[in-house]
């Protein structure tokens, strides 16, 4: 297993048209997120990343939305590093990471500053790329040297869960699509005959997966206990 910490810096996506059918890749992603954030609920919804950025919830319960990225790209958004959010801690409902692990050196610390600033009961969307889909394994062929994908680190689906899992998070919701290597410029549509068989019986090894994660807290109390305990002798007065 590749570690999560890498000296090297992958090239970063400013918009969706530098990823492989990135056109594409947005429209799906946001269809298959409008019905999941029409149950986000509080005040404030945090979208890190230049492409969470471009993400829109209209039919969203939660009217303010911040966007946080590196300012290199044309959304609007607060300039800042998403491993160092200037955010205090449990002031966010909710939070979309779209593809900005795939694209990080040090995920679990963008992770963990997601969790800090996270409210209890708070939801979180992570897309990213599926390895075991045909996109996972197109990365690896020698062409295209241009596309992103190559640079796509591309963690597994149970591997995000499990830490995702660690940080208190409990998945309420996974979905993968878009049955297709991604690698070369062409149209796929998502709901022909083909992708509609793939996501019944291959649904798994689809090139882009969604988890919906909603942030648990247990309270500890102290409770005394409802027995005492004897002891095991009585001590009496001796008769003098």
């Amino acid at each position: 297993m590749k570690p999560a910490l890498t000296s090297k810096k992958p090239r970063y996506p400013n918009t969706w048209q530098e990823l492989p059918s990135g056109e594409l890749l947005q429209n799906v992603v946001a269809e298959r997120l409008l019905e999941p954030s029409r149950q986000w609920f509080g005040y404030h919804l945090l979208k890190v990343g230049q492409l969470s950025a471009e993400l829109c919830f209209p039919d969203c319960p939660i009217k303010h939305q911040v966007s946080l990225h590196n300012g290199l790209g044309s959304a609007p958004g607060v300039k800042a590093k998403t491993r160092q959010l200037p955010i205090l801690e449990r002031s966010i409902d909710a939070c979309v990471l779209a593809f900005e692990l795939d694209f990080a050196q040090d995920p679990h610390q963008i992770l963990r500053e997601v969790n800090r600033v996270m409210m209890p009961d708070g939801h979180l969307a992570l897309i990213g790329f599926n390895p075991m889909s045909l996109a996972g394994l197109a990365k690896y062929i020698p062409l295209r040297g241009d596309s992103l994908l190559h640079d796509a680190r591309c963690f597994s689906m149970m591997r995000i869960k499990d830490w995702m899992n660690l940080l208190g998070f409990e998945i309420i919701q996974e979905q993968c699509l878009l049955h297709t290597e991604l690698l070369f410029e062409r149209q796929v549509n998502p709901d022909n005959k083909f992708q509609r068989w793939a996501s019944h019986y291959c649904r798994w090894f689809g090139s882009v997966y969604i988890l919906i994660g909603k942030k648990r807290e247990i309270p500890l109390s102290l409770q005394k206990p409802k027995w005492a305990p004897k002891p095991a002798f009585i001590a009496k007065q001796a008769n003098i």
